[in-house]
């Protein structure tokens, strides 16, 4: 299954967020691989915590690959080359957790047909040998989106099951934003070919960075904002609804945590049990949400 991690603009929490999300899969046994087509900023191995393709690939990465540079992009055993010393134990009954990085200052580019063949070549591969492919995204209406789009299009495609992230974060400009995203994203899809009502049905939103009105976290606030939050929070309820963005639309919420604040970085038991720099909220939500990405209830199946 391809997993593509979307967002209204930079700053939501969508490479850190999925990031987490696809080891908290390979965590449970899945076999997961982590597909870096942010091309204006591929700092996921910043998140791994991978030194050697920290800045990207030079010249071997997923951009080099894409424009017939090389004939393969590099890849990244996380387990194996992480400097993260709690995934340097990797845990009994993980599945494997690959990153394709991708090349330092690589930009984005136009898609071209010799680009889009090689992206289906690639998804098709790694969908055969893996059983997720996260593939994080520059944010907005980009180069990599519409590579995408166009990729899944394609009639070799059709037997390849694919979903959407949008990831945003709770505010008004945000939700605005994101319903735009999905309203152009949608309408270029078809255009391209998609069934707009299907492409649609396979878009969810996730709420980054949100405010646990009842956490410890705000516990402290004057009585006057605490009203104001509360307030304020129903009327963005509201307003994402009347967009297209209601609770049935929404596969999960990941609560305002303040380690994220300072360092984009993988969020594991030992941060939550032991040293308690992060929350135990924070760890369920992303435990809820990576396991709802193939909970056909959360996606309007039966």
């Amino acid at each position: 299954m391809l997993i593509f991690a979307a967002s209204d603009k930079g700053g939501t929490g969508r490479s850190v967020t999925s990031a987490n999300l696809a080891y908290h899969r390979a965590l449970g046994g899945d076999e997961v691989c982590y597909v870096d087509f942010d091309f204006g900023s591929p700092t996921a191995a910043a998140v791994f915590d991978v030194p050697k393709a920290l800045e990207g690939c030079e010249g071997l990465g997923l951009h080099s690959y894409l424009r017939g540079l090389i004939g393969e992009p590099a890849r990244v055993d996380v387990w194996a080359d992480t400097e993260h010393t709690v995934l340097r134990n990797r845990p009994s009954g993980s599945g494997r957790l690959v990153l394709l990085p991708g090349d330092r200052g690589g930009g984005e580019f136009v898609t071209d047909e010799e680009n889009l063949h090689r992206c289906v070549d690639l998804f098709l591969r790694l969908n055969a040998e893996f059983d997720i492919i996260v593939v994080d995204l520059s944010a907005g209406r980009s180069y990599a989106m519409d590579m995408a789009l166009r990729a899944i299009a394609r009639p070799e495609m059709r037997g390849v099951q694919a979903r959407w992230l949008i990831f945003h974060r709770w505010t008004r400009q945000h939700v605005m934003a994101a319903a735009e995203l999905v309203s152009g994203m949608v309408k270029a899809g078809g255009e391209m070919g998609h069934d707009e009502e299907t492409l649609a049905g396979a878009i969810r939103f996730v709420r980054a960075a949100v405010p646990g009105l009842n956490s410890p976290l705000w516990s402290q606030v004057p009585p006057t904002l605490s009203v104001w939050m509360r307030k304020y929070d129903e009327e963005l309820d509201n307003r994402a609804g009347a967009r297209g963005m209601g609770k049935t639309r929404v596969l999960g919420s990941v609560p305002l945590e303040p380690v994220l604040l300072w360092r984009e970085q993988l969020i594991t038991d030992e941060d939550v049990l032991d040293s308690r720099i992060a929350s135990m909220e924070t760890w369920q939500a992303l435990v809820e949400l990576a396991g709802r990405l193939t909970d056909d209830k959360h996606w309007g199946r039966p």
